[in-house]
C-alpha cells in the first residue's frame, strides 16, 4: 500500500517539474469541474496511453511513446485514438512546446494526408490546439496550402471541413501567414454562401482575420463574389452572422481610409466584392439595419458608417 503511494507521489512530482502555472490550472479546473483535481495515469504501454479521457495528462516521455505509436501502426483505430489522446493533451501550452520538441507536428501533420475522413479531422483537430502556439505555426504552415484544398474540395459542411476552417483561422490570427491564402478568398467567398450556419460562421471567422489587415484588403475587395453575398445584410439573417458581416464592412472600410484610398477611385472590376459593398443595394440594406430589433446589430451599423 505504501510503494503504491509512493509511486503516486512520485508521478506527481513529474507532472509539477512541467511548470507550476499549468499544474495550478490544472489543479482548479479540477476542483470546478469536482474531481480530483491533477491525475496523470500510468500506463503499461504505448497503447494504454490511446485510452486516456480528457483529464488525462501525459509527460514527456508518454508523448515521444504516443508518437511513435502514431508513427508506426496502420491500425486506424489506434490512430484515431492517438490522435485524440495528442490532440486533447496539446490543448495546453506546456504540451505543445513538448509535442513540438519532440518532432511530433511533422507525425501529426501526416496524418491530414489520410483517406479516412475521421483520422483526418482528429489530425486537424490536434493541429489546431497546436497551432496556438506561434512557434508552432512555423512548422504547421506547411499544411496550410493543403488544408485549403481539402477545405474547398470536400464534403460541405461536414466535420474535415469545419476542423479545417478552424486551423486556418487560429493560423491567420496574426499578419504572419495570412498571405498564403490569396489565391483561395474567392473561393472562400463561394463557401460563406453555400455553406450552412456553422459554415458560414466559421468562415466569417476566417475572413475577418483577413480583414484585419491592410496587406489582404486589395485580395478581399477584388475577389469575385456572387452578388447572393448581399443577402447577408438582410435583418432577418441570424445575428452572430449578421454581426460579422457588419464587421467585415467595418474593417474593409477602415483600412481604405488608412490607405487613403477611399479618396481616390479604386480599380476594382465590377463583380467584385468592392463594387457589392460600396453600391447603392448594400447601402440601402445597412440603412434599414438601423430599424433592426437587435441593439447590438443597431450599435455595429452605426460604427460601420462612422
Amino acid at each position: 500500500m505504501g510503494g503504491a503511494r509512493d509511486v503516486g507521489w512520485v508521478a506527481a512530482g513529474l507532472v509539477l517539474a512541467a511548470g507550476a502555472c499549468y499544474c495550478f490550472y490544472r489543479l482548479t479546473r479540477g476542483r470546478r469541474r469536482g474531481g480530483p483535481g491533477l491525475r496523470l495515469r500510468p500506463s503499461r504501454s504505448a497503447e494504454d496511453l490511446t485510452n486516456g479521457s480528457y483529464d488525462d495528462i501525459l509527460n514527456a516521455e508518454q508523448l515521444q511513446k504516443l508518437l511513435y505509436l502514431l508513427e508506426s501502426t496502420e491500425d486506424p483505430v489506434i490512430i484515431e485514438r492517438a490522435l485524440v489522446t495528442l490532440g486533447n493533451n496539446a490543448a495546453f501550452s506546456v504540451n505543445q512546446v513538448m509535442i513540438r520538441e519532440l518532432g511530433g507536428i511533422p507525425i501529426v501533420g501526416s496524418k491530414i494526408n489520410n483517406p479516412n475522413q475521421s483520422i483526418k479531422e482528429k489530425a486537424l483537430n490536434a493541429l489546431n490546439n497546436l497551432s496556438v502556439n506561434v512557434e508552432n505555426q512555423i512548422k504547421i504552415k506547411v499544411y496550410v496550402s493543403q488544408v485549403c484544398e481539402d477545405v474547398l474540395s470536400g464534403p460541405l459542411n461536414s466535420a474535415v471541413q469545419l476542423a479545417g476552417l478552424r486551423l486556418l483561422t487560429n493560423m491567420t490570427v496574426t499578419n504572419d501567414h495570412q498571405h498564403m491564402l490569396s489565391s483561395y478568398i474567392t473561393d472562400l467567398f463561394h463557401l460563406l454562401l453555400t455553406g450552412n450556419g456553422s459554415t458560414k460562421v466559421q468562415v466569417l471567422k476566417l475572413l475577418l482575420n483577413l480583414s484585419e489587415n491592410p496587406a489582404m484588403t486589395d485580395g478581399l475587395l477584388g475577389a469575385k463574389v456572387e452578388s447572393s453575398f448581399l443577402s447577408l445584410y438582410d435583418g432577418h439573417v441570424a445575428k452572430e452572422i449578421l454581426l460579422r458581416v457588419l464587421t467585415l464592412f467595418q474593417n474593409i472600410t477602415t483600412c481604405l481610409e488608412k490607405e487613403g484610398h477611399l479618396a481616390i477611385q479604386p480599380t476594382f472590376t465590377e463583380g467584385s466584392l468592392f463594387y457589392l459593398l460600396y453600391g447603392e443595394e448594400c447601402a440601402q440594406k445597412m440603412r434599414a439595419l438601423v430599424f433592426h430589433h437587435d441593439a447590438d446589430v443597431k450599435e455595429k451599423e452605426v460604427q460601420s458608417k462612422s
